[in-house]
């Protein structure tokens, strides 16, 4: 595959699922680098912290809805008051073991989520999603 994003950030405090999804995206070549948040918080401090760096934000956020602390659909409600500030847009994509029609409905609600996809992830996912972001 010839196009790839630079950085792809994901969101999730499953050390398992966060092991599984790095060699994944290994495999689906999509991306140079990838970032890893274990909360919806840190993440949010890594976007407040590098708004203007437009070389370090990533193209891609793969985010978890279950989280501690602070849960998917709470780092949405911040994200989206943080993302005109931000020097990069991002593609936020729900990755979610949930199949609550709920959930998908909610997520449809944000203009900044680009989809909805159940886990556990594959390489024909991720190869979907590249896809999908804007060149």
């Amino acid at each position: 595959m010839d196009s790839k994003i630079k950085i792809a950030c994901i969101i999730d405090d499953d050390e398992i699922y966060t092991f599984t999804v790095k060699r994944v995206i290994a495999r689906a070549e999509i991306a140079e680098q990838s970032i890893f948040f274990n909360s919806g918080a840190s993440a949010l401090d890594f976007f407040k912290a590098n708004a203007q760096k437009s070389d370090i934000l990533p193209e891609l956020i793969l985010l978890d809805i279950n989280m501690p602390q602070l849960n998917g659909w709470q780092f949405l409600e911040e994200y989206v008051k943080l993302a005109p500030s931000l020097a990069k847009k991002t593609n936020i994509f729900i990755v979610s073991s949930s199949i609550d029609a709920e959930d998908y409905a909610r997520a449809k609600k944000y203009k900044e989520v680009s989809d909805f996809i159940a886990k556990p992830i594959t390489v024909d996912n991720l190869q979907k999603i590249l896809s999908k972001l804007p060149n």
